[in-house]
């Protein structure tokens, strides 16, 4: 895909949006659950994961010593990865990757027997899933995963038929962002991204899955479509995303791979509006520079990503120790606060606030269902619907629409 989250540090099935919005709101004001009554998404289509009966580790053994995992840059920050080394004594190894299809890629044949895990997110999980490169999890050896806010227990990206192939770790949103410069108030809509008041001044991911962006913004400004998801779409929704974005290529200042470059492109004037993620508003004000983010009227897309364990992990014993360690509150605060992302663990927040002031509102691990009612999570688009109707247009005709219609 060119689902690149190659972040400066260089960055399916996924939450039904209605679904996801109910969950972590239950989870908000409650002690939770062990979100075994959410086993996730029921197998798509009569489609199957091969792995499925590939027994599960009943106990964590003795560490092998090594940990091969892919990652999107960032993750693997020394800030929590020495620790964890120190503490079990594996050796973290680590393959960056730039996109989501070089992960499923690298996935391939259950990760070849070379590497252990994989950061995956939910443009790219079903594909590692139904392959059969992913291997089931005992999700009770990763005592804080009850701590998750119950959407991102046993969630349908992760966990097919009640089965876990891994384990949740943080989510985000893909923002409005705007220069103060340029504009007195943040802009209420994403109509400014299709503006031609703006042209030459726009900048976006180079990414497929943006179609799914413009679907979102036409299923409220032109109705007649009735699109109801973003990632569900019929052949005519399908082109009418399209078109919108074909119509936008003349005011892209640049269709980014690197979060590095929007936020050079907004620090030196090139870009003045775009979407992006929260690291690049993080790093735009750590840099003094008057960058704006909001969600608009229309809502947004966002991901959530999972530490998926390879079905040919050739140290299973330290993939779990690191489940386990990944999953705990410091730990998830921690990256939230370093990458500008959320923390699935709920009770990551009074962490935050300790290793920076305001964190946790600013990443919005305290927000309240309304803020997670506005979130569309990335998932793998499927030529069948949830309905069961084979009308819904594949993810390999939205890389190829991209590719030779809207670039």
């Amino acid at each position: 895909m060119i689902t690149s989250r190659t972040r400066l540090r260089t960055r399916t099935k996924i939450l039904l949006l209605a679904a996801a919005a109910a969950l972590v709101a239950a989870g908000c004001g409650s002690s939770g659950s062990t979100g075994s009554e959410s086993p996730g998404l029921q197998g798509s289509a009569g489609q199957t994961v091969p792995t499925a009966h590939l027994p599960v580790l009943k106990k964590i053994g003795k560490g092998e010593g090594q940990l091969n995992l892919i990652a999107w840059e960032g993750y693997l920050s020394p800030i929590w990865v020495k620790p964890f080394e120190q503490q079990t004594g594996c050796q973290v190894n680590a393959k960056y990757a730039g996109s989501s299809d070089e992960m499923v890629t690298l996935m391939k044949n259950g990760g070849g027997g070379q590497y252990d895990m994989v950061s995956s997110s939910g443009d790219a999980d079903l594909r590692i899933l139904y392959a059969g490169d992913a291997h089931p999890v005992n999700i009770n050896l990763i005592p804080s995963w009850k701590d998750f806010y119950p959407a991102f227990q046993s969630p349908p990206f992760n966990t097919i038929d009640g089965v876990h192939y891994g384990v949740s770790l943080q989510w985000g949103p893909n923002v409005l962002m705007y220069s103060k410069k340029d504009f007195s108030s943040a802009p209420t809509s994403w109509s400014v991204i299709y503006d031609s008041k703006y042209k030459g001044q726009v900048t976006v991911p180079d990414n497929p899955i943006q179609i799914a962006d413009a679907a979102l913004y036409l299923k409220t400004h032109n109705p007649s479509l009735k699109i109801t998801d973003p990632y569900e779409l019929t052949q005519p929704q399908f082109q009418a995303a399209v078109s919108l974005l074909a119509k936008q290529r003349p005011l892209i200042e640049k269709y980014w791979a690197l979060a590095s470059q929007e936020i050079f492109d907004f620090k030196n004037g090139n870009a003045t509006v775009g979407a992006g993620w929260p690291y690049q508003v993080s790093t735009l004000r750590a840099a003094k520079f008057p960058i704006g983010d909001t969600i608009p009227s229309e809502g947004a897309t966002g991901w959530a990503d999972t530490w998926m364990l390879a079905a040919k992990a050739p140290h299973p014993n330290c993939a779990y120790m690191w489940m386990k360690y990944i999953s705990t509150p410091k730990v998830q605060a921690q990256q939230a606060v370093n990458y500008g992302e959320t923390p699935d663990n709920k009770l990551a927040c009074t962490y935050m606030d300790q290793i920076q002031k305001g964190s946790c509102a600013q990443y919005h691990a305290n927000a309240p269902s309304s803020y997670f009612k506005s979130i569309a999570l990335w998932k793998t688009p499927l030529a069948t619907c949830d309905n069961g109707k084979p009308d819904c247009v594949p993810y390999a005709q939205w890389v190829s629409a991209w590719n030779t219609q809207v670039k």
